[in-house]
């Protein structure tokens, strides 16, 4: 039997850019097959030739041994295969039975037979397992239940093979196992996965083999069993990696920054901690637990009903973003590509947007010193960009996560706030990051770092707090002999 899909000598390039060298790929029938790599290996790329979004200059694609040619989406979707991206590709004012069906309407005479709908799309989620209204509004519905939405408008078009890319960045722990019981099941049923995300943890739970691209080229494929999470790290970064979290403890001085009493409605509620000079505060809990609106109070970005704030020593009064930067306090948002860049805008631009004054002189802007600052940041960061005028949403996540560093390192806050640093980067620019988090803690700056990823927080934390339902739980400050465990069981409390 000949593999599920099979793609030979897949080549693309772009100007200035050979993103695909010549790749190979099997899938068989009922696997579910990891792709790995960097930020910038070429795995979104390959997974757009295979949904006809690109065209490949080189190479065969075969599905159950028979040569089909993909040069539309229109193309891929008749070849079996479904793609669903991390950013959903789901029309939100529609509902879950038109998003469904959108385009593949069988109603004769321009009317759709709603009816019929309805009746498929209750026997496609009895055949995921998951019971979801079909007349629910799509932007009612949850992260997980609208990728279980994708899921089944993939097999409502007779998907045999279905591409996941990044299916669980967005979702809590409890959902990503009730994904993997979809994937379980969709595996029992003969269909073909591939499963792209940068959190291991998940691979050795899921796949059955792991393909590992690098630099465009494909490194190696190995069965889940003959790996380990050190060998998956040296082939994806191309090195070896003695310490994934390479911790440094800093000289821990006096209180930097104090937070009392902080609260907004059930967000957050009578929240206290403080921070010391050259500390890592780990702040962590299940999605929803008001990690993320905590920070955003600290920095203004939304107006607290209760608390104070003081940074060494003084009180602060921050009622917008302006007033924390200029304090000393800045803040990397969740959501880097809503939040914290402007996408249309290049590199340079994004990284003098909090530095306009710094580079301006009797109103006008200092181009040369600000491409002078920057290009040092580039550098020290290892930003791989082509141009400074490059524009910011055309750069892998891990490079969009360094630019937002870069801007705010440029303005030399005392306090600074990892909201989710690494979400959706590979593990070489994660571990820049660490040793970045470790350089500003050395220099005495106050940091808190916000993470769902238990083993982030254990390995680069000094101390930790746990919040549930928008108060802090507990505080772990043994964190070199805390355990994941530990940390859930505050998590749940």
């Amino acid at each position: 039997m000949p593999p599920l899909l099979q793609m030979r000598g897949i080549s693309k390039s772009f100007p200035g850019v050979q993103a695909l060298k010549a790749i190979d790929l099997d899938l068989g029938t009922g696997e579910v097959l990891a792709l790995l790599g960097e930020n910038g290996a070429g795995k979104s790329t390959l997974i757009k030739v295979l949904g006809g979004a690109h065209v490949p200059e080189a190479g065969t694609i075969e599905i159950n041994g028979r040569t089909v040619t993909i040069t539309t989406p229109h193309d891929s979707q008749d070849a079996g295969i479904g793609i669903i991206y991390q950013e959903f590709n789901l029309v939100p004012e529609l509902t879950v039975r038109e998003n469904i069906f959108l385009g593949q309407e069988g109603g004769s005479l321009s009317w759709i037979n709603a009816r019929r709908e309805r009746q498929r799309s209750r026997q496609l989620f009895e055949r995921l397992g998951v019971p979801i209204n079909t007349e629910a509004i799509c932007n009612s519905l949850t992260v997980a239940q609208q990728q279980i939405v994708e899921i089944a408008k993939a097999l409502s078009q007779d998907a045999r093979i279905i591409v996941m890319d990044e299916p669980s960045a967005a979702l809590t722990l409890k959902e990503v196992d009730s994904l993997f019981a979809i994937i379980r099941e969709l595996r029992s049923q003969e269909i073909g996965i591939i499963y792209i995300s940068h959190r291991l943890d998940e691979i050795f739970r899921i796949a059955d083999r792991v393909t590992v691209m690098r630099d465009g080229a494909h490194v190696g494929t190995e069965p889940i069993m003959s790996l380990t999470r050190k060998r998956m790290i040296e082939m994806m970064v191309g090195r070896s990696i003695d310490d994934e979290f390479p911790k440094q403890t800093a000289a821990i001085g006096e209180e930097r920054l104090v937070v009392r009493n902080l609260s907004r409605g059930r967000a957050v509620k009578d929240v206290s901690f403080s921070i010391r000079r050259g500390e890592v505060l780990g702040l962590t809990g299940l999605v929803g637990a008001g990690r993320t609106e905590t920070a955003r109070l600290i920095f203004g970005a939304d107006r607290s009903d209760d608390g104070e704030t003081e940074l060494d020593g003084r009180k602060l009064s921050i009622n917008h973003p302006r007033d924390a930067i200029a304090a000393g306090i800045c803040l990397l948002t969740e959501d880097r590509k809503s939040q914290g860049l402007v996408l249309g805008q290049s590199c340079l631009e994004n990284f003098g947007l909090p530095n306009v004054t710094a580079f301006s002189r009797f109103g006008l802007l200092r181009h040369r010193e600000e491409r002078a600052a920057f290009a040092t940041y580039v550098e020290s960061l290892q930003i791989k960009l082509t141009s400074q005028d490059q524009l910011a949403g055309t750069l892998s996540g891990g490079n969009q996560q360094k630019i937002v560093l870069a801007k705010w390192l440029e303005r030399n806050a005392d306090v600074i706030i990892f909201d989710e640093p690494t979400r959706g980067i590979d593990v070489g620019a994660k571990y820049e990051i660490y040793l970045l988090i470790n350089r500003l803690a050395a220099q005495g700056k106050a940091i808190l770092m916000i993470s769902s990823e238990l083993p982030e927080v254990l390995g680069m934390s000094d101390r930790i707090l746990v919040m549930h339902e928008g108060r802090v739980t507990g505080e772990i400050t043994d964190v070199a002999n805390a355990t994941q465990e530990q940390v859930m069981n505050l998590a749940i409390a």
